[in-house]
């Protein structure tokens, strides 16, 4: 329920976005209502040489259209009259195009004969038409498409998310440097609680050890991502709690293509992409460069240099081999102190560079290998082998809220007649230096096989994963110091095997049932050799183990409707530093699990309508909780959390209006919103106040039923998209965000408790502070336009975008360590040629 003021801010956004609405959709309102025109049908066979072929993807090309061959190879479509290009397609066979002109109210029957192709086998693929490949999915799965990455100009890497329902993003400098991502109101802190992949590979710092994401692939070189959020989590891993976001790069293409894309915008912001590929004989290869940086994004500068490339070749009739590497250099001044609570109620400076001698330092470089090998129809194997190092030094100059502390260098901000409402800079650093290097093999296998006539798919494979992080805090005696004191030492090494099994049984043409296993084992290891300036020599172990069951079905009632459910364990291993204490001792931190269920269904409706409608349920037994720094903690790690629970529902619509308007124009509405309930289950306490003479005066409370924080009730995104076969386009965007909390007493008016605690001077209020990491955020509205011209004939494409279109002032976070203000009105510009 809104606020009064929030009821105000909306009335008069809506007054606003009315005009644009009007400009968006007068085509429509001039040509007038379009009568539906009966459909023809196009049906047949997909086969091969010797088999008739299920799941195979059958696309009307530049449609949204499509559907997936059945059990006996069988499709239909159905379409209005006119000419179309059918794009055919299945993983092991060349892609096949045919272009048909069909007549009004007539049944065209053709088979389409596929060759078989050596391609590559993902490790994870949930492409397809809403219930085209998805049809025998037991979960609920999305794919952003190119063209959806495109329309949207993202300036933030976040923004993609925004697309796909039960994603919660927080941004944390205005980039998207790093990703920020929760699902179903998980804690969105470094996306921790996400399993992140790039074309299958894990991408982050360690995947076992330091999930944290403070490298983050950039969306500038993706041809697509893949979120999935349902019962096959279970193939991969090792995070299967809140779901896998894979990102999805460009292949090799058959021919000679390039593309180069520039992009500028407020405060010196930059964005260049030079992309070229090619194939001669049984080798293809493509390149991509990407530049990025902005002087002032906010009150962020940063600079960026990717490099990415793959190279394929065919290595037999059967078999395939890839390679890809990617190098990745950014430096930005990033920094974990905001605004205060009276700073920001001033207005004085959202955008303040409070430290500005902070550097973030991230590079990375990865290599990986797959090899493909395609045996027959029914039996194919893949091997990974992956490979990367990522050095993260962080330079951040010290600070306090204490206006008496020593080695302040006479800098401060904020207002010293609040309690904690100033922040006095130090004249010190802290250097937090970490390397990470990560390495695995990964075999798979696909085997399609029948038992008692029924058809069934299995899906196995195992990892060897082996992760080493080097850390040191080096203490300055100077406010820009990047050298000093070595405080602490240390290395963690974690040592993984992981193996799992998924079969997919079709009980009939209609009803798969899908069941599996995951095995996860850690041993791991922390080496202390210097903590608190102290030289010291601590060897400590400890080892996770675990069995990860999940069991779905996917009934599809007719070809326009599938119901689908499941159930799985959730499973997050503990960070090694945390589970471990600088005194070698096992704090028994257990890893993070719950049960994951939920039960939806996908509907179409004369290709007008998809949309896929899921309610959902995480019941933790122990969610790990942090207290990390970077989550606006006091800096000691992760803590057992005990129990919460996740319950709430998810709807994604999307309507393709194109038939009610002429020829030369395209419509189409995307809309997806989320509610959650997201709370602490069972007794658990937190302090609310100490007696200031008397340790036992410490008052606790019983947090159960609060909100856990970071996790809004509700979120909701609308996408219209307007383009002309002339080459115009244009979306416009709205997306909200509900109300959060910022700590588990879900504190809402700082204010209120600094009052309070005047009033009771015996007690020093934990949340009585107004250094702006405490309170709650108020919920907020944003609208976003772009537009684009494809100029004929020449492969340049001029575009524009709007962020903030009506300049909402909201604050985005309270972390790390003060607020963060959402950007304002932002304008970019550019200009793409493809050759």
């Amino acid at each position: 329920m809104f606020a009064s003021s929030n009821i105000i801010r909306v009335s008069m956004i809506t007054k606003n976005l009315q005009s644009l609405f009007i400009l968006l959709l007068l085509p429509f309102y001039l040509t007038g209502n379009v009568s539906i025109e009966k459909e023809s049908m196009i049906f047949g066979i997909v086969k091969n040489k010797s088999n008739k072929l299920p799941y195979i993807t059958i696309h009307v090309k530049g449609t949204s259209r499509g559907t997936a061959s059945d059990l006996e190879g069988s499709y239909a479509l159905f379409l209005e009259s006119g000419t179309y290009t059918i794009h055919v397609q299945g993983i092991g066979y060349k892609t096949l195009e045919r272009t048909f002109t069909i007549e009004p109210l007539s049944k065209i029957e053709v088979d389409f004969e596929l060759e078989e192709e050596v391609l590559q086998i993902d490790q994870i693929t949930v492409t397809g038409s809403r219930i085209g490949l998805l049809r025998y999915l037991p979960g609920s799965a999305t794919t952003v498409k190119e063209s959806d990455i495109r329309n949207q100009q993202s300036v933030s890497s976040n923004e993609v998310f925004q697309q796909v329902a039960g994603l919660h993003t927080v941004e944390e400098e205005g980039a998207g440097l790093r990703a920020n991502v929760g699902i179903r109101g998980l804690d969105p802190d470094k996306s921790r609680s996400v399993l992140i992949l790039e074309d299958g590979i894990p991408v982050a710092l360690g995947p076992y050890g330091e999930p944290e994401m403070y490298y983050t692939p950039s969306i500038d070189r993706m041809k697509g991502v893949e979120v999935l959020k349902g019962n096959g989590q279970i193939r991969f891993g090792p995070q299967t709690i809140g779901g896998v976001i894979n990102y999805i790069t460009a292949d090799p293409p058959s021919e000679a293509e390039g593309t180069i894309q520039l992009k500028g915008g407020q405060g010196g912001f930059f964005n260049g992409i030079l992309n070229y590929g090619s194939s001669f004989g049984n080798t293809g290869y493509t390149f991509n460069y990407l530049r990025k940086h902005a002087d002032k994004l906010g009150p962020t500068q940063f600079k960026l240099d990717d490099m990415s490339g793959k190279f394929s070749m065919k290595t037999g009739i059967r078999s395939t081999l890839q390679l890809k590497w990617n190098i990745y250099n950014e430096r930005s001044n990033a920094t974990y102190v905001g605004l205060t609570q009276p700073m920001y109620d001033s207005k004085a400076d959202d955008y303040i560079v409070i430290a500005p001698n902070d550097k973030l330092d991230v590079r990375r470089y990865a290599l990986s290998a797959t090899q493909d090998y395609h045996l027959s129809d029914q039996l194919s194997f893949s091997t990974t082998a992956y490979g990367y190092t990522t050095t993260r030094n962080w330079m951040r100059q010290d600070f306090t809220y204490n206006a008496n502390a020593t080695n302040l260098t006479g800098k401060h901000y904020g207002d010293p007649d609040q309690p904690e409402g100033a922040i006095y800079m130090r004249n010190s650093t802290g250097n937090r230096n970490r390397q990470f290097e990560v390495a695995g093999l990964e075999p798979r296998l696909k085997a399609v096989f029948n038992i008692a006539g029924k058809k069934n798919q299995t899906d196995a494979g195992i990892r060897f994963h082996y992760e080493r992080a080097f850390e040191q805090r080096i203490n300055g005696k100077v406010a820009d110091a990047l050298s000093g004191d070595l405080r602490d030492d240390e290395i963690r090494t974690g040592l993984a095997f992981s193996a799992y099994m998924q079969n997919k049984w079709m009980l009939s043409e209609s009803f798969a049932l899908t069941y599996g296993l995951r095995m996860e084992s850690l041993d791991y290891e922390r080496k202390i050799l210097r903590v608190a300036g102290k030289d010291t020599t601590i060897v400590a172990q400890s080892k996770v183990f675990d069995i990860i069951p999940g069991i779905g079905f996917n009934w599809n009632l007719n070809e326009n409707t599938g119901i689908y459910g499941g159930i799985h364990r959730g499973f997050a291993p503990p960070r090694i530093k945390d589970a471990i204490s600088n005194n070698g001792q096992n704090m028994q931190l257990d890893a993070e699990k719950s049960w994951n269920s939920e039960l939806g269904t996908r509907w179409t409706l004369y290709n007008l309508i998809e949309t896929e409608l899921t309610f959902f349920l995480m019941d933790f037994s122990n969610q790990v909780i942090p207290v990390s720094e970077s989550s606006g903690g006091t800096g000691s790690g992760f803590i057992n959390g005990g129990a919460t629970r996740h319950a709430g529902a998810e709807f994604t619509a999307k309507m393709i209006l194109d038939r009610f308007l002429p020829e030369k124009f395209k419509l189409n509405l995307r809309f997806n919103t989320t509610f959650v309930e997201s709370t602490f289950r069972g007794d658990r306490f937190e302090i609310e106040k100490i007696g200031n003479k008397s340790v036992n005066d410490t008052i606790w409370m019983n947090i159960s039923g609060n909100d856990t924080p970071y996790a809004p009730d509700w979120l909701a995104n609308g996408f219209v998209t307007f383009e002309t076969t002339s080459g115009i386009g244009i979306q416009l965007q709205l997306s909200y965000i509900d109300k959060q909390f910022t700590d588990a007493i879900n504190t809402k008016d700082v204010y209120q408790k600094i009052q309070i605690a005047n009033d009771e001077p015996d007690y020093t209020y934990i949340q009585a502070t107004a250094s702006g990491r405490v309170g709650e955020l108020p919920s907020y509205l944003l609208a976003h336009v772009s537009a684009w011209y494809l100029v004929p004939r020449t492969g340049l494409e001029l575009s524009a975008c709007v962020k903030n279109v009506f300049n909402e002032r909201y604050i985005v976070s309270r972390r790390p360590q003060g607020i963060r203000v959402g950007l304002n009105r932002f304008f970019t510009a550019g200009v793409t040629y493809k050759f």
